[in-house]
């Protein structure tokens, strides 16, 4: 029996302003800031971490922000659209609030779903489908409680360069099931209860640009590190050429590029995002791992100040 992947551990973008982007994250969409870090290979770029209340696999999304770079192009060997969950009657609520932040949306239907489409402040497609599946997020924020909070992924919709070669490792190496077809999309689907639907475009769009607005890596769940050696091995044999295990504090990550060009992650679902800080207060401050622990004050010195703060009506996001 092949492996077969729980669905998607985190998604990691590239936006503008940091403060923008906790605005929209935490102050419009009210995910939790689970942690404030550095890019460990730039530390002198944030690493922002936004999910639901225990920042738990499958409800985190992950930002490095660039405040000064140029705009990205979304398109092929990228995550095209990133697929939130919500409770079943949510959607009104939805609705109402991009209203009240004066944030544009369209509404359509796929698979027999409806879906809230937008864009967040620096060109990222969204959007929120209404399931059953997945807990509810005991996280409040604002206006934003429990009964209509995001629990988390719904999923993501792939843009890619040889959309046979993906359909091919969704399901022969990544272990997805596939759906069905509808337009020029392909629908696939994990065994995880969030993070587990995955619509695949049949038609490329044109290769993407990587910088602000668009999506840097999708990331799928390693159950723990002897899982995660298990995919190495099982994507290499598959022949894709994986990278070494890298330590990223909360989580072990390996690499590779599909054919289709995605930069795909397999991280481990522990130690998770508490065990350098207490749950109750995570992403309150700044966090740094051990080895720019020595360097603080002139990391700090270079970071630009921000905060979570509740928005009021007259915010323009």
């Amino acid at each position: 029996m092949g492996k077969k992947t729980m669905g998607i551990h985190h998604i990691t973008a590239i936006v503008g302003h940091p403060q923008e982007n906790i605005d929209f994250y935490a102050g419009v969409l009210g995910l939790r800031m689970v942690k404030q870090t550095v890019n460990f290979d730039d530390p002198g770029t944030y690493h922002l971490y936004f999910g639901n209340k225990g920042g738990k696999p499958g409800t985190i999304i992950t930002f490095f922000p660039w405040p000064d770079a140029y705009k990205g192009r979304i398109g092929d060997g990228q995550v095209g659209v990133t697929s939130y969950v919500v409770p079943k009657g949510a959607m009104k609520f939805w609705e109402q609030r991009l209203e009240k932040f004066h944030i544009k949306f369209t509404k359509n239907e796929r698979f027999g779903e409806q879906y809230l489409k937008f864009d967040d402040p620096h060109g990222l497609h969204l959007e929120m489908v209404e399931r059953e599946e997945g807990e509810i997020n005991e996280w409040s924020f604002g206006d934003v409680t429990p009964k209509v909070a995001i629990k988390g992924f719904g999923g993501a919709t792939l843009y890619s360069a040889q959309p046979n070669k993906t359909a091919e490792l969704l399901e022969n190496v990544m272990g997805l099931e596939f759906v069905g077809r509808e337009g020029d999309l392909n629908r696939y689907r994990s065994s995880g209860d969030i993070g587990n639907v995955i619509d695949l475009k049949l038609t490329p769009v044109g290769i993407g640009k990587m910088s602000v607005g668009t999506v840097h890596h999708i990331a799928w769940r390693a159950s723990d590190d002897e899982d995660q050696l298990e995919w190495q091995q099982h994507v290499s044999e598959n022949g894709y050429g994986v990278t070494a295990v890298t330590d990223r504090n909360y989580f072990n990550a390996i690499y590779f590029r599909e054919h289709g060009e995605i930069l795909f992650e397999i991280a481990t679902d522990p130690p998770g995002f508490a065990h350098d800080e207490l749950q109750e207060t995570m992403g309150e401050k700044l966090m740094l791992p051990q080895q720019y622990e020595q360097y603080r004050g002139r990391i700090e010195r270079r970071l630009i100040p921000l905060e979570v703060r509740e928005l009021n009506d007259e915010t323009h996001i």
